[in-house]
């Protein structure tokens, strides 16, 4: 192995190690979230909110950090990142309030903000025809949410809420000096210096990337917010204690991390928009079968009235829920290689925005299931509410591109008949 090759690959074990505990933070609230839901009397929406905090400051630093990254590196923005967490997740156990711990969650959520920095990092170590594989290998880091799932309720359970910050605090401190160590710079990888941020954020302008924000805002905003937001549906819709409904709830967040580092080999095989586009389909078929809430209704037959039942079992649901999180993993890789493939030289920035509206829909999705619960009183209503967003995105693919594919290839067809 060259030691170029071998740069690459601790750059890529390293960041992806380090995208995962910053993800296990972020998520932080999708298990402590339980139990402080009930000692500070929350209802619904305020649950919402109080999950979705961290992810609306992960979301909104984004862009700046893909910013700071084309200009500085990836090495010294990730490294600082880490840093700036590690004080606010450690006092939060000092926290008594619900104000006191939206506040702090919004200080946690810098944490979120970290993949824009490492997608932009690790791309540019690799060759394009790999850079889909590398994107997605890093990508896998959103493993940190089943991570969460996984740890967070056995310490909950042993030592009360509390110890879960102190127990990342200490992790995220750990990981950081060894990304410092293990880690490299390449000044090849920085814009020149003459590029200035009106320049950057240009691409703003272009409706191509706002396609691409529309799709992440449902392949990861949707996955980030039913991460959040599958424990308490455990919990509270078919009575399941806390470990139960976490480990439950891994069926989707597990799959939909790990499975990105296949969707960006897939990705690089098979072309951004063919995994897009049927992986799109996959979720939401199931979403829609998913959103049919829990019924009972009385038919007047022959022999009398008869009353029916109709819902979906824990069984079905987790294998629906966990069909989502493979859709789910392997489209948050293909929209990545859209940006890969269309802007090679400013990955940072697109990243940055698409990470940014991406992490935006995983920040209103939670509040939004909130609301409608609490409007409605229906819980399955987050699925149709999801089931409406990916309906939409399918809608915009098929006119800017599978319409398109189809008018360049009607010519050809006509010619041949011709003949």
């Amino acid at each position: 192995m060259t030691p170029r090759s071998q740069q690459q690959l601790s750059v890529l074990i390293m960041s992806t190690l380090a995208f995962t505990v910053c993800f296990a933070v972020w998520m932080m609230f999708a298990v402590i979230g339980v139990p402080l839901k009930a000692q500070l009397g929350l209802n619904e929406t305020q649950f919402g909110l109080l999950v979705a905090m961290p992810v609306l400051t992960g979301s909104l630093i984004r862009l700046p950090l893909g910013m700071w990254t084309d200009k500085f590196g990836g090495r010294i923005v990730f490294f600082v990142l880490m840093l700036s967490t590690v004080i606010p997740i450690w006092v939060m156990e000092y926290a008594t309030a619900f104000w006191h711990f939206l506040v702090i969650g919004l200080f946690v959520g810098l944490a979120g903000g970290s993949f824009s920095v490492g997608i932009a990092y690790c791309a540019r170590w690799y060759e394009k025809a790999r850079q889909g594989m590398a994107m997605g290998v890093f990508g896998a880091g959103n493993s940190g949410a089943a991570l969460t799932k996984l740890v967070a309720p056995s310490i909950v359970v042993a030592y009360g809420w509390t110890m879960v910050p102190k127990v990342y605090a200490i992790a995220m401190l750990v990981t950081a000096i060894l990304f410092w160590f293990f880690t490299y710079d390449d000044p090849e990888h920085k814009v020149p210096a003459h590029v200035t941020v009106m320049d950057q954020i240009r691409a703003l302008k272009d409706p191509t990337v706002w396609k691409y924000c529309q799709y992440y805002s449902i392949v990861f905003g949707g996955y980030v917010a039913l991460a959040l937001w599958m424990t308490k549906y455990y919990v509270t819709e078919y009575g399941f204690d806390l470990k139960t409904a976490a480990l439950l709830a891994v069926s989707f967040s597990l799959p939909g991390g790990v499975l990105r580092a296949v969707g960006g080999w897939m990705s690089d095989k098979y072309g951004a928009h063919r995994m897009t586009w049927w992986t799109l389909w996959l979720s939401w078929i199931c979403l829609f079968i998913m959103s049919y809430p829990q019924t009972e209704f009385t038919v007047q037959t022959v022999n009398g009235p008869h009353t029916y039942h109709i819902a979906l079992s824990p069984e079905v649901f987790t294998a629906l829920l966990f069909t989502v999180g493979v859709a789910f993993g392997f489209a948050k890789a293909s929209v990545f290689k859209y940006i890969s493939d269309d802007y090679p030289h400013n990955i940072g920035v697109i990243s940055g925005i698409v990470g940014l509206v991406g992490g935006l829909g995983g920040f209103l999705l939670p509040i939004m299931f909130g609301a409608l619960v609490d409007l409605t009183g229906i819980r399955s209503s987050a699925f149709m509410l999801m089931y409406g967003i990916v309906w939409v995105s399918l809608i915009w693919m098929y006119t800017t591109e599978v319409r398109k594919m189809d008018l360049i290839k009607k010519p050809a067809v006509a010619a041949d008949t011709l003949e």
